[in-house]
């Protein structure tokens, strides 16, 4: 994907009506500090456009990314920040099945588990909940620049069994520092969702 234009065009928090937009939306679920930001800059080419923090569970607002007025990418609220009360938790909660319930354009789910770990019961928790609600979340395995290389099918092995996925489920290797799994993400963006072809997507 040739990135020509990125505009931040909408941030829904709590209480906000979700847009009616007319273009395919990719989200993006997972974790606080499990690297979704910077995923998202990976994608569109950016060193900070989409917010990074220290602090986890500083995304509290779902963000609409309009790129190339092709397409949304959709960044959900973080989950299972421990420091963050059990009220706001429920409303983010409720905020993301919001989403996932009223969104008419929602082609996708990419839930980000960090590499380093054995899934948390959140990212169980959360991966079954995708499921249950129709989408065959593809899983990203991220901060995968500080595996080393041998480590790295142990790992991805770990995840898959962790999560129990649903057998087919497509795992995708990523670091935001080497760049790593950036282009198997849009091509398959642009292949599954978008419909496009090879010549489309190298013709650009």
């Amino acid at each position: 994907m040739v990135i020509r234009s990125i505009n931040l065009e909408t941030v829904c928090g709590i209480t906000s009506k979700l847009p009616a937009n007319e273009k395919p939306e990719i989200a993006f679920a997972g974790k606080s500090n499990v690297g979704k930001s910077s995923l998202i800059n990976a994608l569109m080419n950016r060193k900070s456009y989409a917010r990074i923090s220290a602090t986890p569970g500083k995304t509290q607002t779902i963000n609409f990314y309009n790129i190339n007025e092709e397409l949304y990418l959709v960044d959900l609220p973080g989950y299972g920040y421990a420091k963050v009360s059990e009220e706001e938790k429920r409303q983010w909660g409720k905020l993301i099945e919001r989403y996932l319930h009223a969104s008419g354009q929602l082609q996708a789910v990419f839930l980000l588990i960090d590499s380093r770990h054995a899934p948390s019961a959140n990212d169980k928790m959360m991966y079954q909940w995708i499921v249950e609600q129709g989408f065959a979340p593809i899983i990203i395995a991220t901060k995968l620049d500080k595996l080393k290389r041998s480590q790295v099918q142990k790992h991805i092995k770990m995840i898959k069994e962790g999560l129990d996925l649903v057998p087919g489920t497509r795992v995708i290797p990523f670091s935001s520092v080497t760049k790593q799994g950036r282009e198997e993400i849009w091509e398959l963006v642009e292949t599954e969702y978008l419909g496009k072809t090879e010549v489309e997507m190298n013709g650009k």
